[in-house]
């Protein structure tokens, strides 16, 4: 059974950083694409940051030079770094696996001005 559990989320001021870590058990995090998505109060989810499983990553613009996803195949965990935090960065933030296909419960980023 996949089982994908965040954390490192928390309340940082505007212009810290935040390292979240997805932690995979049931399923190697080298063979699969993963992505962090994120979901404001009363605003859809969207997607974050994608890293395949050949390596490349993608970033949405609004976050691009600010957070790097990366992945340890060893420790089957998959980090979202998060530099020059802004208060519109507030969200719970999600792991998935495949699109979508597999959730974790999601952890709370608050920044505040």
């Amino acid at each position: 059974q996949v089982q994908l559990v965040e954390s490192g989320g928390g309340l940082v001021q505007a212009g810290g950083s935040l390292r979240l870590s997805c932690t995979v058990s049931g399923s190697t995090v080298s063979n699969y694409g993963f992505g962090w998505y994120r979901q404001g109060s009363g605003k859809q989810r969207e997607l974050v940051a994608h890293i395949s499983s050949g390596g490349s990553r993608n970033y949405a613009d609004s976050v691009k030079g600010r957070f790097t996803i990366s992945r340890d195949n060893a420790k089957r965990t998959v980090f979202l770094q998060m530099n020059s935090l802004k208060p519109e960065d507030t969200a719970v933030y999600y792991c998935s696996r495949d699109w979508g296909g597999y959730w974790g419960h999601g952890t709370q980023v608050t920044v505040s001005s």
